[in-house]
């Protein structure tokens, strides 16, 4: 739709010993707008996102929070024709039609604050909402990985931000088999979205759960990308930045394997060591 990024007047400073100099420029940013999510016409949230991919954003999020358990518990996703005050389709709502006599858990719509890390989630009784509600076991999940190609994975997702090369303000997350082979890779500007993205995309491919796969994000790992990632029966989770104590908490009692500030030729690892063979 040609709405990933837009341009803007903005005005470039460059401070020198000899003084100041100004340049007037246009800017390439990044696109943020909202995405309502409703199922069967009933309004489950509201996120702020980069648009695109929002078939993929909305079954991911469905699926990740827990108001759904499959991806073929949906029928058919589609933009409402809402408008803008010039009268223009604005493509920022997603309407979800579910199967027959699938019932979706639209109380749990109430947890949609996880999506931001300010939520203030209560740490024991989130996670075990979590476990319990996942529908996947990953600490089950036998996959061994590499170190070496851990390591090289955010270096490897960085290369695949292709709206980051313009505005330099978008996160990505990205599906990687364990050998290191990326499926899919999104972008956004909120780090949940793009989690949720490539959760969806996996979901529309019948991929789910993600078994054996790797999550890697760019940023910090935090408890509700830790959800996420356990919600869709991924064994691990690598970013480049730390994850919060929280997230590692999660981690931990779910058996998923959590790895942080991974740059050739490092990582550290929080959680789920043993996959790593260490």
């Amino acid at each position: 739709m040609g709405r990933v990024t837009r341009r803007a007047p903005a005005i470039r400073v460059e401070v020198t010993p000899d003084g100041v100099r100004s340049t007037s420029r246009p800017d390439t940013l990044a696109v943020e707008e909202p995405l309502e999510i409703r199922v069967a016409g009933t309004s489950v949230t509201v996120t702020m996102r980069t648009p695109g991919d929002d078939f993929d954003l909305a079954l991911g999020n469905l699926l990740t929070e827990g108001v759904l358990r499959r991806a073929d518990e949906v029928r058919q996703l589609m933009h409402c024709l809402d408008e803008d005050e010039a009268g223009s389709p604005t493509y920022n709502v997603v309407d979800v039609t579910l199967a027959p006599d699938v019932v979706p858990d639209l109380g749990r719509s109430a947890r949609s604050g996880y999506q931001s890390s300010a939520c203030g989630v209560c740490g024991k009784t989130s996670i075990d909402a979590i476990t319990a509600t996942s529908p996947y076991a990953v600490a089950d999940d036998t996959v061994r990985l590499s170190p070496a190609v851990v390591a090289g994975l955010p270096e490897m997702l960085r290369t695949r931000q292709k709206v980051f090369d313009k505005t330099g303000g978008l996160h990505a997350a990205g599906i990687f088999t364990a050998d290191g082979e990326p499926l899919a890779v999104r972008e956004d500007v909120g780090r949940h979205n793009a989690v949720d993205k490539v959760v969806g995309w996996a979901g529309r491919e019948g991929l789910l759960p993600l078994t054996g796969h790797v999550l890697v994000v760019s940023g910090r790992a935090s408890f509700e990308l830790v959800q996420k990632a356990v919600m869709a029966g991924l064994p691990a989770l690598v970013a480049v930045s730390a994850p919060s104590s929280l997230a590692v908490e999660l981690a931990t009692e779910s058996g998923l394997t959590l790895v942080g500030f991974a740059r050739p030729p490092r990582l550290t690892v929080y959680a789920g060591a043993s996959r790593l063979g260490l």
